[in-house]
């Protein structure tokens, strides 16, 4: 279902569009399907989504800001229903943006991938971010450290934190059955951010664009299933060896 409102929301996306109006389309589908937008009053977020543009790294609070052509916008959606929560990001381009800032996006959801190649059973936590952040910093961006991936179930966010840079071997090990959000947050400059005056918008410090990429998976005996998959998305059955 969260999935679903990405999707509702990704198709929003267009220059001339406002951040709340694709925050509506996407929360109106979620209160639809007799579900809660999970990010609504979270810790007093006051959105139902997180809508960032461009240096907005993540927590952009939905209103009237208009979409331009050339931009990259970052949907954070999460979903409550039945006693449980789904959670995920993407980032999406406005129209046609640079080269640049696309390379940026593809590292971005490369560095997931490289990240749950590495959740699987056995392993340990910062061998996750390991392979994030080496993945990512070997291509020149910024990995952010202010905030990280999470454990997600009945609560939006559990233990254990998911880091997107670590050391191989180091934290809690991972078991069958575990979910967790993996989330890397990759900048096109320096790792350093900064948090606005509305008290949630977090941005680069040196305002350069950031790019977002977020799934609910479960770690399973040689691969990592993902939860929040949209249309047309394969299933992640690599095998880490």
């Amino acid at each position: 279902m969260t999935a679903e409102a990405m999707e509702i929301a990704r198709d929003s996306i267009k220059p001339g569009v406002t951040t709340l109006q694709i925050s509506n389309e996407a929360s109106n589908y979620i209160k639809k399907q007799g579900a809660k937008p999970a990010f609504l009053g979270y810790n007093g977020f006051p959105g139902t989504i997180c809508v960032s543009v461009n240096e907005e790294v993540v927590h952009g609070i939905p209103g009237d800001r208009v979409l331009n052509e050339g931009d990259l916008v970052k949907l954070d959606i999460g979903a409550y229903k039945d006693g449980f929560f789904g959670d995920m990001a993407r980032s999406y381009p406005v129209g046609k943006i640079t080269e640049e800032t696309e390379t940026l996006a593809t590292v971005t959801k490369g560095s997931f991938f490289k990240g749950i190649d590495r959740a699987v059973t056995g392993n340990h936590i910062g061998d996750i971010g390991y392979a994030i952040q080496h993945y990512a910093e070997d291509r020149g961006y910024g990995v952010v450290r202010a905030l990280v991936g999470h454990g997600i179930g009945r609560n939006l966010h559990e233990d254990p934190q998911v880091p997107n840079f670590g050391v191989r071997g180091s934290g809690p090990r991972l078991r069958n059955g575990m979910i967790i959000a993996v989330e890397p947050m990759i900048n096109m400059g320096d790792w350093e951010v900064e948090v606005l005056s509305d008290d949630w918008t977090m941005v680069t410090r040196d305002r350069k664009v950031s790019a977002h990429y977020e799934n609910t998976c479960v770690v399973r005996d040689g691969y990592a299933e993902i939860l929040t998959l949209m249309d047309g998305e394969d299933q992640w059955r690599k095998t880490t060896q």
